[in-house]
């Protein structure tokens, strides 16, 4: 079993944590992300679950903005493009699953 602590995790603005990523299961991240900054419109290959894990964000998708804070889970498609704003600095936890996703340039094999 590995476990952490995700409100305690050393984790700086800019530098994502990978806790886990376990190729054909899941990749999981911890992401830093200071008040006023923002995970512009993007998209992954991946499904992602995105977790407020501290903090405050605003999450936009397809024209629709949700606000929250800890306890607030964002799950997106595999090329659903969204964006992440945080309203005061806030930790989030990123699931991406199956990792790598089809389309991903770590997916091909060696």
């Amino acid at each position: 079993m590995q476990h952490w602590d995700l409100r305690s995790l050393t984790v700086a603005p800019h530098e994502p944590a990978i806790l886990d990523s376990s190729r054909g299961e899941a990749r999981t991240v911890v992401i830093n992300l200071p008040a006023g900054e923002a995970l512009q419109d993007h998209q992954v290959h991946e499904r992602a679950h995105v977790v407020v894990v501290e903090g405050d964000v605003e999450i936009t998708q397809g024209g629709e903005t949700i606000a929250g804070g800890p306890g607030l889970l964002a799950v997106f498609d595999p090329r659903e493009r969204h964006a992440v704003q945080a309203r005061s600095d806030a930790r989030l936890l990123l699931v991406l699953a199956p990792w790598p996703g089809d389309g991903h340039p770590g997916a091909r094999d060696p």
